[in-house]
């Protein structure tokens, strides 16, 4: 009996002992994608994410390293907000949130510039700062909802564009970019890129697995649809998609504590009380199941509230996989560790990322099938 009690000591104190060794990581999958950096003081990560994103799909089609504007879709979006708004009577979101789709949606209807061409900023400014502008455009919206003239008046469209030209600047209607005239319909031609060739996977056991339907998360303020598979399948397809050369788009939760962007890690640790230290070295972590997954959305523990940009895998001294997520909080180092990129364990996807976003051909054919996506 002593035996066996010095036997489960040593394996106690040698788990232990391993659990706080600092972390190792080996690079194993990088795939390109354009410097990290700031969106300022603005809720548009939705944006700043997505643009890298399709600035890394750009690269894989054609070679070519282009700085998209994320304000021009920021900048075309918002009146869209405010009609689903205005026209739901104010029954809707409006805020700066948004989803990987309402790029996507933007992109196909009013195209793409570089952001030599439109940055957003105006006269002296070199950083993104929208709270103004945002309280303006709610104030305005919540206005024609309560309709003090008694009948909504035709002008609504107008001053909200006002606004945003005031703020933002107004939409270049023709710009040079590398000797060329483009318009931004000329531009999103030539990166041949097309919107209509992404979807969005996530993994709920609300709705049937292999099926479509409207995740109810706040900031899903377009009613955009996502696929629905299996928690492993959802893992499956992105470790297929950065394998074949795909970057993909990440909305997740970064509100838990054992996400730290100035630790550049993101862990999911056994024992809550391992939190903070689980930042420092290394500690077992959670089984993330379909069922804890789904009970930590459905009691609001895992919410909707950034997104970013997955561009390769990495491995710690144990073999355990993590991947390297671009965040878009610029690259202080006193802020954000690893050049402004978070590295997220498997546990830690697997639980608090709402929903990825990738190129259709990134999907394994198998789980592509099923889903009847060509």
């Amino acid at each position: 009996m002593k035996k066996v009690i010095l036997s489960i000591f040593v394996v106690v104190f040698a788990v232990l002992a391993n659990a706080q060794e600092p972390y190792k990581f080996n690079e194993v999958i990088n795939l390109e994608a354009t410097p990290v950096i700031s969106q300022g003081n603005t809720g548009t990560c939705w944006s700043f994410s997505s643009t890298s994103f399709l600035e890394s799909e750009i690269i894989r089609l054609t070679g070519k390293q282009i700085d998209l504007s994320e304000m021009f879709t920021v900048r075309n979006t918002y009146p869209m907000k405010a009609e689903n708004y205005i026209m739901r009577q104010g029954k809707a979101q409006f805020s700066e949130g948004g989803l990987a789709h309402d790029v996507l949606n933007a992109v196909e209807k009013y195209g793409i510039v570089p952001n030599s061409a439109f940055n957003g900023l105006l006269q002296d400014e070199n950083r993104h700062n929208l709270s103004e502008l945002v309280a303006i455009l709610r104030s305005m919206v919540e206005t024609y909802v309560k309709n003090p003239n008694g009948k909504l008046s035709k002008k609504w469209r107008a001053a909200i564009d006002g606004v945003l030209t005031a703020y933002i600047g107004g939409n270049p209607t023709t710009f040079e970019y590398d000797g060329k005239q483009y318009t931004s319909a000329s531009f999103l031609e030539m990166t041949t890129l097309n919107p209509k060739d992404y979807v969005s996977i996530t993994s709920f056991t609300h709705e049937p697995f292999y099926s479509k339907f409207v995740l109810n998360i706040p900031d899903n303020w377009s009613n955009g649809s996502f696929y629905n598979v299996p928690l492993n399948d959802m893992i499956a397809t992105i470790n297929y998609a950065l394998e074949k050369g795909f970057t993909v788009e990440l909305d997740c939760d970064v509100s838990e504590s054992t996400f730290s962007s100035k630790a550049g890690l993101a862990v999911v640790p056994t024992f809550s009380e391992n939190n903070k230290k689980a930042l420092e070295g290394i500690y077992p972590e959670k089984q993330i199941t379909q069922k804890y997954r789904q009970d930590e959305f459905e009691n609001f523990t895992t919410t909707d509230d950034h997104l970013m940009h997955i561009t390769g895998v990495l491995k710690d001294q144990n073999g355990t996989t993590y991947y390297k997520v671009k965040n878009s909080w610029g690259t202080d180092p006193n802020r954000n560790a690893n050049g402004g990129y978070v590295y997220f364990s498997e546990s830690y996807m697997r639980l608090k990322a709402i929903s990825v976003t990738l190129h259709k051909q990134a999907i394994p054919k198998k789980i592509a099938t099923e889903l009847f996506i060509e």
